[in-house]
């Protein structure tokens, strides 16, 4: 979960060097073999737009939910 404004400019250039890999492996793979090469980057990405999603949804001055529920 993404708690800060750092984490949230980490995540987003995570998001950015992954998207970057797939965009060099979509034209390097054998077309058999990207889905499985993609797959998991592409879950992640997910994974991580949601987080992106759910901080961005909440007011600067609203704490984040806590992982114990």
């Amino acid at each position: 979960m993404i708690a800060n404004d750092l984490e949230l400019k980490t995540t987003q250039e995570r998001i950015a060097y992954f998207q970057h890999l797939l965009a060099q492996m979509r034209v390097a793979a054998r077309p058999v073999e990207y889905p499985a090469m993609s797959s998991g980057y592409l879950c992640e990405i997910e994974k991580m737009q949601d987080e992106i999603r759910e901080y961005l949804g909440r007011h600067a001055s609203q704490t984040p939910p806590s992982d114990a529920a």
